[in-house]
């Protein structure tokens, strides 16, 4: 392994500090979703691919979130405070071992949550950097184009590979699921790298809902 280093940071926006970022509630049901003040965030991901390390990652935190290393761990939406938006931890999709019951309440509850577009500013979509990208991640990928979600696709566990089997691997799964390379950022819990690009993200986020809107005056007329 090695230390790898932070690049391509001289244009990002000022960085964002996480102070204190705590756990809200969790939700089982799309009536217990929470409507958000500020901007939301969502994370999701296959099972075991390291969300709730990347949650931590962010927090600062070691335990903010609950890491398991049994897949399927995140049955609910878990809702975070981050100071200056809200983060929102999805239930993993695609592990085996459970009943197809199950499968399909994690899928209606994916479904239901991501239906609500107008209150998530941006979706994190999560894969694992050592493997090609699953039919579940290609589907999650064409699910957030079809409803025009703004998402970012995040490799985890950069870490595990060499710089140059990572920059291999980061093009081989932007081809995969049809991204430019530049459109993928890559991390790792374990050692922080990524952290300042995912930040600089968030920001140009929360920056851009921050913005007023501007109504044009000749299109309210009545005619």
């Amino acid at each position: 392994m090695y230390e790898m280093k932070h690049e391509k940071q001289q244009n990002a926006p000022p960085a964002l500090v996480i102070k204190n970022a705590t756990f809200i509630t969790s939700a089982a049901t799309k009536a217990q979703f929470i409507k958000p003040d500020k901007p939301m965030i969502a994370v999701c991901g296959k099972s075991n691919v390291g969300k709730s390390s990347f949650i931590n990652m962010l927090a600062n935190r070691k335990k903010l979130a609950k890491t398991s290393s049994e897949p399927g761990r995140t049955r609910l939406v878990n809702y975070f405070d981050f100071g200056e938006f809200i983060l929102a931890d999805l239930p993993g999709y695609g592990f085996a071992r459970v009943s197809k019951g199950e499968k399909e309440k994690w899928a209606k509850t994916l479904d239901d949550f991501f239906k609500d577009k107008e209150n998530i500013a941006h979706v994190f979509m999560l894969a694992d950097s050592r493997h090609d990208p699953t039919a579940d991640d290609v589907q999650m990928i064409e699910y957030l184009h079809f409803h025009m979600l703004p998402f970012t696709v995040t490799l985890t566990k950069a870490d595990k590979l060499s710089r140059m089997k990572l920059k291999e691997h980061i093009k081989a799964i932007a081809a995969d699921l049809y991204l430019a390379p530049d459109n993928l950022l890559a991390t790792s819990a374990e050692t922080g790298y990524g952290k300042a690009e995912v930040l600089a993200k968030i920001k140009s986020v929360i920056d851009l809902a921050a913005e007023p809107t501007y109504v044009d005056e000749d299109e309210t007329e009545e005619v």
